[in-house]
């Protein structure tokens, strides 16, 4: 029997960071059962060079990529979406275009490297540190069975994993 695929949207408002580090991380660790799409409300015209290379250092490819807005994926035409993931409080927020077959929405709020200022290696560890947050709970979806990811477990267990993932990281800060 053929593996179900999915299609997963991960939304910020820049596309230019989480989304984007999101999407790669995804597409790698999906290994075919998931397919990473990314995009943003006001996406910033360009992948942050941060997050390209945290990926890079991860050994991902960061070929082709690109910031981009998610009208995009609203089109008539474009892939159709099975999850929308919202990485970042200010997309969770926005008014989104309807999507081609009423997808699981969810959010993983994670907070936004790129607003970090200060020494370059301060930004480094901001990105690292959103790359790992989203490496969990991205390596928790793909273990997820099938049918954990039917209509209507999958927005639970997707929301779920978001709160679970941050309470993890406010006792691990302590």
């Amino acid at each position: 029997m053929a593996q179900q695929e999915y299609n997963v949207l991960f939304l910020c408002t820049g596309n230019s960071a989480r989304s984007i580090m999101a999407e790669v991380m995804l597409n790698h660790l999906g290994r075919g059962r998931f397919h990473g799409y990314s995009a943003g409300s006001h996406p910033a015209g360009k992948v942050n060079p941060f997050a390209i290379e945290v990926l890079a250092n991860a050994g991902l490819s960061t070929n082709g990529l690109r910031s981009k807005n998610w009208e995009e994926y609203a089109q008539p035409g474009a892939a159709q979406m099975d999850f929308i993931l919202t990485v970042c409080d200010n997309a969770a927020g926005e008014m989104c275009p309807v999507w081609p077959g009423k997808p699981i929405t969810a959010h993983w709020g994670v907070a936004d490297p790129a607003s970090v200022e200060g020494t370059d290696e301060k930004k480094r560890s901001a990105f690292r540190e959103a790359a790992t947050i989203l490496r969990r709970r991205i390596e928790l979806l793909v273990s997820l069975p099938s049918e954990k990811l039917d209509r209507m477990s999958a927005k639970k267990q997707l929301t779920e994993l978001g709160r679970w993932m941050a309470r993890e990281k406010d006792v691990s800060a302590t």
